[in-house]
């Protein structure tokens, strides 16, 4: 569409005569002038949609699709959740036995569903709107783009993200290495958090009072998640790269964007309907509650069980909340474990796995506090005080979840430990005190302990925190060792994958093998084998 109302031209005039110093200026012109930007005449349909779907698909709203692109590999692997299912006779990912279909749709749904819908943007941008200024709304999809391609790369590893929509002179389309991409993230969030500190345009403002659903086009909130997004990255890095961690992440902590420190920002995703998970755990039985998630949260006798799970209705485990550990015997059947305890996410802030109003879980404050508690063991600059920041997580997940009440006994807890693991089906599974799979961190902070048992005491509360995002678990589990969680029983990986260290990654499937990416570049990027044992670049304690 190019055809503009006369009243928008005369308040492009206005403004290019005016100095607008604050938001409130801008919001009283665009009533004065527009009318609001619902009667502004062009809808932007082009623009809006594909927005909406880049948020929508950032963990996919269809019930199966979700199961293949995170449950059934980062949601197992994090030990927040695990399976009763014994899907192709047993011998599947949660076994290390690698299915090349399921892991497909890792990459599928970033490449495909995100960032197509981000060039039809850009594409829609430069042959309908050719001059009029979109910087809020490109710095939005930039966002979600990065969001997007990083839990692909904390996946595969090497990944197709900079030369997307440029092909070499082959024609063929190039990787970049983890570490690349890694350093492309940081950059494209630092360019989005400097445009979202721009006023926006009347056209932008269209744009995002149809399209986002975090925000509701608050760009200061979104400025702040970009900002705790680069954080996030950048601890990220911390082994890989420690230097340039350290300059990412005091960038981070000192800009005055701010970050999201309270759940009155927390950056959710609403489908619009059903969560995915709903039909998965409540409808399929495909998906139950993680053994190391009970047994920590039953460990500490933490409040927010109830609020994580269901107890479970085996006779065998009647009333327990008890999870099932990963890579057991199923013995053939749902049978052995379905009715142990099935995964809810009733926050305070709503169910995330709603049949009417599922929300997809994209970052929230409590996370941003453990981040700062890590940061200032390392002694970065900005981090604050270790100690208070690790309480303030925990007080902030509280609150996410509607235990508030509970926080200040919970935190002064200086004895619980992680409870031992009982499987009434098989004391095989059985992990008992001593076990080296057992944690023995406690929940109080002590400013005396060594910086590892400061930065295990961090990451477990984190992890139970972050939970349901299984994605971000299993990544900060590999790159911290922590929590300490079950190791497989079954191995199916024919050596490819060492039991004791656990997966670390996921082979590029076969789909993306192809004349049409350079897949022999990806793999010689890995420096190691395409299989799940071979460590990603910032996997490197």
């Amino acid at each position: 569409m190019k055809i503009y109302n006369i009243k928008l031209i005369a308040f492009s005039v206005l403004i290019s005569f005016s100095s607008l110093s604050c938001t409130n200026d801008f919001d009283n012109y665009n009533q004065q002038y527009l009318g609001g930007p619902e009667n502004f005449n062009a809808d932007f349909t082009q623009i809006v949609n594909p927005l909406k779907l880049m948020q929508r698909n950032q963990q996919s709203p269809t019930n199966w699709i979700y199961q293949l692109q995170t449950n059934l590999n980062a949601d197992m692997y994090s030990g927040l959740f695990s399976t009763a299912t014994p899907y192709n006779g047993g011998r599947n990912n949660t076994t290390y036995f690698m299915m090349d279909g399921w892991n497909e749709r890792i990459m599928m749904t970033q490449l495909e569903d995100v960032f197509d819908k981000s060039k039809t943007i850009n594409t829609v941008i430069h042959q309908n709107y050719s001059g009029i200024n979109f910087t809020a709304t490109l710095a939005l999809a930039k966002i979600l783009k990065v969001i997007s391609a990083s839990k692909v790369s904390d996946a595969h590893g090497p990944i197709i993200y900079s030369k997307f929509e440029t092909p070499n002179s082959n024609g063929i389309t190039d990787f970049d290495s983890q570490q690349e991409a890694y350093n492309n993230f940081i950059a494209d969030l630092t360019s989005a958090i400097s445009d979202l500190q721009k006023t926006p345009g009347v056209e932008d403002k269209t744009v995002l009072t149809k399209s986002d659903l975090i925000y509701g086009g608050n760009l200061a909130n979104w400025a702040r998640l970009a900002n705790s997004l680069k954080l996030r990255l950048a601890m990220r890095m911390s082994y890989a790269d420690p230097v340039k961690s350290k300059q990412y992440a005091e960038e981070a902590l000192t800009s005055s964007v701010g970050l999201i420190d309270d759940n009155s920002a927390n950056a959710l995703v609403s489908y619009g309907g059903a969560s995915p998970l709903n039909d998965i755990i409540y409808s399929w039985g495909d998906c139950k509650i993680g053994a190391p998630l009970m047994a920590f949260m039953n460990g500490y006798a933490d409040p927010r069980i109830s609020a994580y799970a269901k107890p479970a209705t085996d006779p065998a485990a009647l009333g327990k909340y008890i999870g099932v550990r990963q890579g057991v015997d199923l013995n053939g059947s749902k049978d052995r474990y379905g009715d142990f305890s099935q995964p809810i996410a009733a926050a305070a802030t709503g169910d995330y796995f709603s049949i009417s109003n599922g929300k997809n879980k994209i970052f929230t404050a409590a996370e941003i506090w453990f981040l700062k508690a890590e940061a200032a063991i390392r002694g970065y600059v900005g981090a604050g005080d270790a100690g208070t920041n690790y309480n303030k997580g925990i007080e902030m997940s509280f609150a996410e979840w509607g235990k508030s009440s509970a926080y200040a006994t919970y935190v002064a807890d200086a004895s619980s430990t992680e409870s031992p693991y009982i499987d009434p089906k098989n004391s095989a599974n059985n992990i008992l005190t001593g076990n080296p799979m057992l944690s023995t961190i406690t929940i109080k902070w002590n400013d005396g302990d060594v910086f590892e048992r400061k930065l295990e005491r961090i990451i477990t509360q984190k992890w139970i925190a972050i939970y349901p995002d299984g994605s971000e678990a299993w990544a900060e589990q590999r790159r911290t060792g922590y929590p300490i969680i079950f190791r497989n029983v079954l191995n199916d990986s024919q050596g490819t994958i060492n039991t004791n260290t656990m997966i670390r990654r996921i082979p590029i499937p076969t789909k993306y093998r192809n004349n049409t990416l350079n897949y022999p570049q990806a793999a010689q990027m890995l420096n190691g084998p395409d299989t799940g044992g071979t460590k990603l670049w910032w996997d490197k304690k």
